[in-house]
């Protein structure tokens, strides 16, 4: 049973009997006489994805879940169940669509270096490598000499993912996207 303090991102427990990943995790240390640490973490429910916040002090005990995690890579989808297959046994695993849509714009056939998140051998949700490249399939024309400026475009994907990139990138570019942030990176 881990403490608050002891809670990292991506940390699975049990609250009110139902399962919650830790998204996010604030610390913050109040100045007065014999304030105790509070650690305020924002949680996503798994399977599911709604968002659950809660203020813990340092030693308040969390129910820890007996997760396992295993690399996988995306095989396929049919009609809203996505399919992985463990790297190690390719044993198979399904999940649908609405428990991983945040990770779905990021989503490519064949993709590897995902981690499947298990409880008890079913798959309650993945998590994707920090950065995905993937190629730019339609952007408007680019402008010569725009890398002085800081200007952006918006710029499809072929996931159906839209985002803001540099001026000078054309289509057909492949590029490096932070997942955790959506953010263009940089040219792959």
């Amino acid at each position: 049973m881990p403490k608050a303090s002891e809670i990292k991102r991506g940390h699975v427990v049990e609250i009110n009997g139902s399962l919650y990943i830790a998204n996010q995790v604030d610390v913050k240390s109040p100045s007065a006489r014999g304030a105790a640490t509070l650690y305020k973490i924002r949680f996503n429910q798994v399977p599911g994805g709604r968002k659950h916040e809660e203020t813990y002090v340092g030693d308040d005990i969390l129910k820890d879940v007996q997760l396992e995690r295993r690399k996988v890579s995306y095989l396929y989808k049919e009609d809203d169940l996505y399919t992985f297959m463990d790297q190690e046994d390719y044993s198979q695993y399904s999940i649908n669509g609405d428990a991983i849509e945040a990770q779905l714009p990021y989503l490519m056939d064949g993709m590897e270096g995902i981690v499947a998140l298990l409880v008890d051998g079913n798959l309650i949700t993945v998590e994707l490598p920090g950065t995905v490249v993937m190629e730019i399939l339609e952007t408007v024309p680019g402008m010569k000499a725009a890398s002085a400026t800081g200007r952006t475009k918006p710029a499809r994907f072929a996931t159906g993912l839209e985002l803001q990139v540099p001026e000078y990138l054309e289509s057909g570019e492949k590029v490096k996207i932070n997942t955790e942030t959506g953010k263009f990176l940089s040219r792959a």
